[in-house]
Formats: C-alpha cells, sequence, structure tokens
C-alpha cells in the first residue's frame, strides 16, 4: 500500500495594507524614546504613502487631545508636539492586594 501524501496547508501571508503601514511607521516614530524625550517628532511623507491613507492618518492625529500638530508644506511634512502628563494624567500604579486585605476589615 503506498502512503498518502501529506500535504501541508500553504501559509497565507498577509500583506499589509499602505494604512497599516503608515500607522506603524508613525507610532514607531512617536513611541521612539528619543521622541518621547523631546516630546516631538517630524513625519516625512514617503512616496510610498497614498492620498488617503495619509489623509486619514493626519485626521486621527488632528482628533487625539494635547497634540499639536504644524503642516510643513514645502517638505510634505507634519511635526507632533506634546506636553508630558501631568501626575493626574499618569496611569495609577497596580496596588499589592497584601496590603489591601490587611486594611480590610471583613
Amino acid at each position: 500500500m503506498a502512503k498518502a501524501k501529506q500535504q501541508a496547508a500553504p501559509a497565507v501571508r498577509h500583506s499589509m495594507t499602505g494604512l497599516e503601514r503608515l500607522g506603524l511607521r508613525i507610532s514607531s516614530m512617536i513611541n521612539h524614546p528619543t521622541a518621547q524625550h523631546q516630546r516631538w517628532v517630524t513625519i516625512h511623507r514617503l512616496d510610498t504613502d497614498g492620498d488617503r491613507e495619509w489623509e486619514e492618518v493626519m485626521g486621527l492625529l488632528a482628533e487625539t487631545d494635547d497634540l499639536e500638530m504644524t503642516f510643513n508644506d514645502e517638505s510634505e511634512s507634519v511635526t507632533l508636539r506634546w506636553e508630558a502628563p501631568s501626575e493626574d494624567d499618569r496611569p495609577v500604579e497596580a496596588a499589592d492586594f497584601d496590603v489591601l486585605e490587611d486594611l480590610a476589615p471583613f
């Protein structure tokens, strides 16, 4: 009896859309340690960035509170600036639950 060939399912390759690539690039630039330290970053529009994708991402950034956008028309770039979060805006640290149990009256 001949062994039946087992065919492996071909790997499905998911290619990123232009919007996903642009969003990932901008997110990476904003989250870079240097940008976080100086609290600004200039994003240059690449030849591969489509009009629709660029406008959509710029619209989303414009809706973000506490983010200042300066469009540099001559270089087709945008500079983003933001303030350091105040003490009131910082995330709350997770509490030590053992301490909370000791304080609970029940």
